[in-house]
């Protein structure tokens, strides 16, 4: 059984490294652009769907695959569509939805390929039934729901059915209250892509919190605390994998979560917006960790190198942060004013990090290296939602 994880461009050597964690062997993984797919053994796959599920910190979904096929014209896709075993995964009386995309390849009006795939599931249960090809498949959404996704890359069809519901971004912890918030799952690789280890001699800060998100995952993280602890997922409705599933792997994470607050702190953060730091602060609750992470109400100009250490009583500062730009919450011209403040803050002129700071930004493109007119050490291309970004890491002293 091959289960298939998707993720935000960008994120792929992330969620790679989030199996691996789990305890997945490195040749049953495989990475491509926008997911990783996991070779689960037939005997396990079931119990496997809700483990990735439940740890998976930069995934958006986990789906498992029911087949794949070429296909080049509509009669194919039909046809490949038809003859899987369709049977074994839709419930008798469910309702299934399509949906799914399409990439370099010559099936590409989505729509159209939605109605056709959801033409031959259909053929296909009336046979095993025997309803006969005029038959009628009975469907209610509150007996169940099935949620079927197709992908055509390079003119090759994969026909997968999701086993997350809500996008796993949403862990559970942040209402859709802030503003602006970072996905979750953005957040989490943001840490990992900028080499920051917890524990060290180091304080991770974010002068520009919001709603907690950063410090909140890395805290998570560093709790070794499940990311989907606190929600639930589609497949628990499924009778093949069920709720036996999800309670096996909720047991197996508490088991290895280790959420005591340590004697120093090591996550700080603050904002402008008092109602922000109230938001981070239930947050924090929520996902369990607000006795690792300091809210403060403070403007994000005060927090130089030398406030850092004072506040923190550790020498060296990692800050990582998603500052509001242009086009979010205020013009490009302001967005630049706050990213050439960031900089005169925590780099040298020369474009190095001052000392005992390293530096973690998030932006549109390249805005933030042309708003500070230095080239960051390391870029990584990545998205927020739709909106093309680069990670820019500064972490040379000379």
């Amino acid at each position: 059984m091959k289960i298939v994880l998707t993720c935000l461009f960008g994120l792929e050597s992330c969620v790679r490294d989030d199996l691996t964690a789990i305890g997945y062997e490195s040749d049953k993984i495989r990475v491509s652009d926008g997911q990783v797919t996991l070779d689960s053994d037939d005997d396990s796959w079931e119990l496997d769907v809700a483990r990735v599920n439940m740890w998976t910190r930069r995934a958006e979904r986990v789906l498992f695959e029911v087949g794949h096929f070429p296909a080049r014209e509509f009669s194919e896709l039909f046809d490949g569509t038809c003859g899987l075993p369709w049977d074994d995964f839709i419930p008798e009386g469910y309702a299934f939805v399509i949906n799914g995309y399409s990439r370099k390849s010559k099936l590409y009006g989505i729509s159209a390929c939605q109605s056709l795939v959801k033409k031959a599931i259909v053929k296909s249960l009336c046979k095993a039934r025997g309803l006969g090809s005029d038959g009628i498949i009975a469907e209610d959404a509150a007996k169940g729901l099935v949620r079927v996704q197709f992908g055509i890359v390079n003119d090759v069809v994969s026909l997968m059915i999701d086993t997350s519901g809500d996008g796993l971004h949403k862990r559970g912890y942040r209402p859709l209250t802030h503003e602006a918030p970072i996905r979750e799952t953005l957040a989490s690789g943001m840490i990992t892509l900028s080499k920051y280890r917890p524990y060290g001699r180091e304080a991770l800060a974010d002068p520009f919190c919001g709603s907690g998100t950063i410090l909140i995952e890395a805290a998570m993280m560093s709790c070794n605390i499940a990311p989907g602890k606190n929600r639930h997922y589609s497949y628990e409705s499924l009778p093949y994998i069920g709720e036996y599933a999800r309670k096996k792997a909720y047991e197996e994470a508490l088991s290895l979560e280790d959420a005591e607050a340590t004697d120093d702190c090591f996550y700080f953060g603050s904002d402008i917006d008092p109602k922000a730091i109230e938001s981070s602060i239930r947050n924090a609750k929520a996902a369990g960790v607000a006795e690792h992470i300091r809210f403060t109400v403070a403007d994000a100009a005060t927090r130089t190198p030398s406030a850092f250490e004072k506040i923190t009583g550790l020498p060296r500062t990692m800050v990582i942060t998603n500052p509001p730009y242009g086009g979010r919450l205020m013009t490009p011209e302001e967005a630049a004013g706050i990213y050439k403040m960031i900089s005169s803050l925590y780099l040298t002129p020369q474009g190095f990090c001052r000392q005992g700071m390293r530096l973690s930004v998030i932006s549109p493109d390249d805005s933030f290296e042309i708003a500070c007119d230095h080239k960051a050490h390391k870029r990584f291309k990545l998205y927020n939602g739709n909106i093309k970004c680069q990670l820019n890491n500064y972490f040379k002293l000379r």
